[in-house]
């Protein structure tokens, strides 16, 4: 089995902008990364591995046959996407609920003696929202002018600036709603606690009314 650790589980802020970064895994190891993600929001994922080579003391470029399984869950726990991929690897995917997306790496290294105890590099890039478009592209395609491209790239902002927006009333409303609840559930412990206390004391209060009467005190 996989062995994720909490230390694994990297949680980054992402959100409208292109990262990119390295990590190290090892033969059975399995990381993953939180993505706050808007929904209907495109994400576009980009990466290539490195395998140490203990005779040159560096990482070079890994071997065909070395794969990437590539899983990604929503804020739901559903799985969305799950594929294997090669050394190097692009995937795509579009959120349809807001919130926490979870995006898992791990290699098939059970499949490769070469990996077997050794060390992996994973370069991953990761592109959200309008960071996804390919504008040269899109202007080569459409014969746009400068200035045309630019006010599609403006629009295509303003278009995620209100997914963002929207995103975080979403977020506003869950907490309000969370933290209303608890409220209700600290109010009805405090009820429940008084009602227990007086309980208690008029019970208390018989008990000793009857001692005395049985010792003929009162």
């Amino acid at each position: 089995m996989l062995s994720v650790s909490a230390a694994l589980l990297l949680t980054l802020a992402w959100v409208h902008q292109a990262q990119t970064l390295y990590f190290h895994i090892g033969e059975t190891e399995k990381k993953c990364f939180i993505e706050e993600i808007p929904d209907e929001t495109m994400v576009i994922g980009k990466y290539r591995t490195q395998l140490w080579d203990k005779q040159s003391g560096s990482f070079l470029p890994s071997t065909p046959g070395l794969g990437m399984h590539v899983e990604i869950k929503d804020p739901d726990t559903k799985i969305i996407l799950s594929r294997q991929y090669g050394s190097d690897g692009r995937f795509t995917f579009t959120s349809h609920t807001p919130g926490e997306h979870q995006i898992c790496l791990h290699s098939n290294s059970t499949k490769m003696a070469l990996f077997a105890g050794g060390k992996l590099r994973v370069h991953l890039d990761i592109q959200v929202g309008e960071h996804t478009n390919n504008y040269p592209e899109i202007a080569a395609k459409d014969k746009l002018t400068e200035l045309q491209l630019r006010v599609r790239q403006l629009l295509d902002q303003v278009e995620q600036i209100q997914k963002e927006q929207n995103y975080q009333r979403y977020r506003e409303e869950r907490f309000r709603m969370t933290s209303e609840s608890t409220n209700q559930r600290v109010l009805w412990w405090s009820i429940a606690q008084t009602l227990i206390l007086i309980v208690t004391g008029i019970w208390q209060m018989k008990h000793l009314k009857s001692f005395f009467e049985a010792k003929k005190l009162v």
